[in-house]
């Protein structure tokens, strides 16, 4: 079982093992030789020249002796061509292999790193001497949590430290070293230091350390800035990027700290050492990251078992980069030429209507599963560019196995099995759904916008269908959105199975209607914008509800009118707003309540080159970030408030400020700013709050 692999200068492929009893072997396998796909042959030495068939752009495959010989190759941007990258993905695609193939998550060993840098006003620099390491911490494979703190205030001590946590690293060997963050910059800091002290750092196996370089990811609309460390024979896993890349579908998480991430997976109870002192903080730190990435990390693992990349790869690349590697795989062993990308056009979406406005009960969800995979598969037509015809088979193949992973999970007798069963189907149903985003995605290599529109098109015309029917049996449809339509349940309310039978003309072959969920009561505020009462529970969807950039204190006032109207709550609107109006008007409300968080789109000093050469507009959240030590990467979270204006300052980008700087009585909030901004709330939500105006009421005689 592979839970590690590294390819050397040579091309050698080091391997590290699992066996049953957890012990792990290294070995070597020779052989392998890199390969490019390309559309012409490059002035190369070192290389095997082979014809693809097929009627691919793509249609030669460049075979090299070694990794010396293809990095120029790769590199060569005038060559029309298909790199596969890391080496560690050609070596699995090539031999049909997969990381982790019949281990149980239980069975992987994990390191959660963390550390404690004396920086608090600036930037974590690990050549500065002043920026001491106060405490290392690591939680082993075994789950024993070790915190190492040097003896003194000495370098000596320090580098003493950092080498007992080498040596504590290397005897642990994991297969995976994970964090909340680590990628941000603490775990390159620790290797840099390391160096700073000429520590030996083999961090990786097979003798080998670790290279990190900046680098960047796109998660959904933004740009995140990342330091990419790469462990030989190693993983890195970094929780605070999978949790932005779970809150992608979800958009329920409150922000991405570990705090934050951990109270809304229900991993906060970890209290961590009592003991006064760095080391206390770093093993709170250390219990709640190793809890968010066990609750994160099996997925991927799961992932990593059924994609020919390496965990590394699963953990930052995006769906179709991954729907791409399991095509490319076909395409290399049948030996055929890749097509050209298509030309990206743009395609209608999917049906989204809300029908409704208003509090109702007694409502039920119905669902289509997998709507286009499952459509798809019932046109029977894939991609135009796919000669080879592998798209559709492999969508099947993935529904078979993942069908069969859900009955292994129901059938399972031990909680261990269950969820390794369950990670194991939840990471084929990623893939399944990403088959169709990968088909209107101008990257994808077989991608096809023609046959994404018609995929889209049917979908409208089921759900439209569905609904039509559903009103012919005497329902209230309120909400539809894509593949799911919301509905008072009437007379199926007690047996709302039965509606399935009654709708199950309109299907085509191999598309399922599915009964989803029972709610008390559904608060229908506009289109894709509503919440649901489930057993005492509230769970709200949509941007007027949830929106990150919303001030905290409109977001409570927001769960209290949802609560209020689903009968959650006896707390009328109009006394929170009132109660809300007072306390920003006499200065008594928290600022940490107004203060609105965005996440940087941009860096901060490629802000300020921008700004000096006379760009604009001005942004607040920028400003901000170029006022606060250290300095926040792009992508991360600022948080700000706003100053009450004058002479000269009057815009929201020259009056905002971190909350660090808040005084209240040298700096204060501006009470009138706050007062409209609620206002502007409590005439969104007039229909179902009734409260006056705060403005006219403080602010009468301005």
């Amino acid at each position: 079982m592979i839970c590690g692999l590294w390819i050397d200068g040579d091309g050698r492929a080091h391997i590290c093992e699992a066996a049953p009893d957890g012990r792990r072997s290294l070995r070597v396998e020779d052989g392998f030789r890199p390969f490019i796909w390309a559309a012409g042959e490059p002035l190369s030495s070192g290389m095997t020249v082979r014809r693809l068939e097929g009627q691919g752009v793509l249609n030669r495959l460049l075979v090299f002796d070694s990794p010396e010989h293809f990095r120029p190759a790769a590199a060569d941007r005038s060559l029309e061509s298909e790199v596969i990258r890391p080496l560690e993905a050609q070596w699995l695609m090539h031999s049909r292999r997969r990381s982790y193939e019949g281990m149980l998550f239980s069975e992987l060993r994990r390191a959660t790193f963390d550390i404690e840098i004396d920086c608090p006003d600036e930037e974590p620099d690990a050549d500065n001497a002043a920026h001491r390491v106060l405490a290392l911490g690591l939680v082993l494979p075994d789950g024993e949590l070790r915190v190492l703190e040097p003896r003194d205030d000495s370098s000596d001590a320090e580098r003493e430290m950092l080498k007992a946590f080498c040596t504590l690293l290397a005897g642990a060997d994991p297969d995976l070293v994970e964090g909340h963050g680590i990628l941000s910059g603490p775990l390159d800091f620790f290797i840099r230091r390391c160096r700073r002290y000429r520590v030996k750092l083999p961090l990786g196996r097979f003798g080998q350390g670790a290279a990190s370089r900046k680098s960047r990811m796109r998660i959904a609309e933004r740009w995140l800035d990342f330091v990419r460390t790469d462990i030989p024979g190693r993983a890195v896993f970094d929780s605070a990027m999978a949790a932005q890349v779970y809150d992608i579908s979800a958009r329920e998480l409150p922000g991405y700290e570990l705090d934050e991430v951990a109270e809304y997976f229900g991993v906060a109870d970890g209290e961590g050492d009592s003991a006064p002192g760095p080391a206390a903080e770093l093993s709170r730190r250390l219990a709640l990251a190793r809890a968010v990435c066990s609750t994160l990390l099996p997925t991927y693992f799961a992932q990593a078992q059924n994609l020919p990349l390496p965990m590394q790869e699963v953990c930052l690349r995006g769906s179709s980069a991954k729907v791409d590697a399991l095509i490319f795989e076909r395409y290399y062993h049948a030996g055929l030429a890749l097509p050209a990308y298509p030309e990206p056009r743009p395609f209608e979406g999917a049906f989204s209507e809300s029908f409704e406005t208003g509090v109702f009960h007694k409502v039920l969800h119905y669902d289509v599963a997998s709507l286009y995979p499952s459509l798809l598969l019932s046109m029977g037509r894939g991609p135009a560019g796919d000669g080879l015809n592998v798209f559709l088979p492999l969508l099947a193949e993935l529904r078979t196995l993942r069908l069969e992973y859900k009955r292994l999970a129901r059938e399972a007798q031990s909680e261990e099995a269950r969820n390794t069963h369950n990670a194991r189907q939840q990471s084929f149903k990623i893939l399944i759904n990403s088959f169709y985003g990968y088909l209107g995605f101008p990257q994808a290599r077989f991608a096809d916008p023609g046959l994404a529109a018609e995929v889209t098109r049917r979908g409208r015309e089921l759900l439209q269908s569905l609904i039509a029917q559903f009103r012919g049996l005497g329902c209230r449809v309120l909400e539809a959105d894509t593949d799911g339509i919301y509905l008072e349940g009437g007379a199926f309310w007690e047996e709302p199975e039965r509606m399935l039978d009654a709708v199950a003309h309109l299907l085509p072959d191999g598309v399922a209607l599915e009964f989803d969920g029972r709610y008390d009561s559904m608060f229908c505020y506009k289109a894709k914008n509503y919440a649901l009462l489930e057993n005492g529970r509230v769970t709200m969807k949509g941007s007027a509800f949830r929106s990150r950039g919303t001030e905290p204190f409109l977001k409570r006032l927001t769960r209290q009118l949802v609560m209020y109207q689903l009968g959650a709550s006896e707390r009328p609107p109009a006394l929170c707003v009132e109660d809300a109006k007072a306390q920003i008007a006499t200065g008594r409300m928290d600022v940490r309540l107004l203060a609105r968080s965005e996440y940087l789109s941009m860096s901060p000093a490629a802000y300020k080159r921008k700004i000096d050469e006379g760009g604009k507009p001005r942004r607040a959240s920028l400003e901000v970030a170029l006022r606060m030590k250290p300095a926040p990467r792009m992508g991360e979270r600022v948080s700000y408030y706003i100053l009450p204006k004058v002479k000269g300052m009057t815009s929201d980008w020259q009056r905002a400020r971190p909350l660090s700087e808040y005084d209240a009585a040298e700096a204060p909030y501006a009470a009138d700013y706050y007062l409209k901004k609620l206002d502007e709330w409590a005439k969104r939500f007039a229909e179902f709050t009734g409260a006056a105006p705060a403005q006219e009421e403080f602010f009468a005689d301005e």
